[in-house]
């Protein structure tokens, strides 16, 4: 399974404008036919005024074949595209694949943080071993939905998602783990691999299917 996170810069004040158009004309047009919708949100705390969206395919060959047939559907590219293509300043692609499997929240009502840390290279694959393995006490505090080594544009990166309630409870989670001794070793191991670290805070949008 290959994971694709689109992010989407708009102009400023543009973003309702774009969930509009997506919830009236490009979910219908698009459904899941073109690759499956995993997430859609906007953001709130890190970098603002943009759209995050989360689509899942079989391989890269699928998500190929699937947006060439997306480009060819007259109501996408005449009805959906016209819409947003002028509030749009900055598009990014990042391919994704999980090393953890993709689990929805039990429940909905939740706010939702996209982890994404550069770690020295070829050392992607020795974070997230440490990162699994170091899970069951980090979901003590509170789910990991998925975690990921992107394939491109970096591929000495790696992400993880997680959902909470509220601001309290992330904060709880947080401050909670880190009194845990596996997460402190955990934390001391993976230190010296790290060369940036970002968090991206977001809400769902309406028509997402994560809520």
């Amino acid at each position: 399974m290959i994971y694709e996170m689109r992010t989407y810069t708009s102009v400023a004040g543009g973003i309702p404008t774009i969930l509009k158009a997506n919830e009236e004309v490009g979910r219908p047009v698009r459904g899941d036919d073109y690759g499956k919708l995993e997430g859609y949100w906007y953001t709130d705390i890190g970098p603002l005024n943009q759209v995050m969206h989360l689509w899942s395919y079989t391989d890269m060959a699928e998500r190929d074949r699937l947006r060439k047939e997306l480009g060819a559907n007259e109501a996408w590219t005449k009805e959906y595209i016209p819409l947003i293509r002028p509030l749009i300043a900055k598009q990014e692609l990042r391919f994704m694949e999980a090393k953890r499997e993709f689990t929805a929240p039990a429940e909905g009502g939740n706010f939702y943080e996209f982890r994404n840390y550069r770690v020295k290279p070829g050392t992607a694959g020795q974070w997230m071993e440490r990162f699994v393995g170091v899970m069951p006490t980090r979901e003590k505090y509170s789910k990991n939905l998925c975690a990921w080594i992107s394939i491109s544009p970096d591929p000495n990166e790696v992400c993880h998602l997680w959902a909470y309630k509220d601001t309290n409870e992330r904060k709880a989670a947080r401050d909670g783990v880190m009194g845990e001794t596996a997460w402190q070793e955990f934390g001391a191991a993976n230190a010296p691999l790290l060369e940036e670290m970002h968090s991206t805070l977001m809400w769902p949008a309406s028509f997402s299917p994560l809520q």
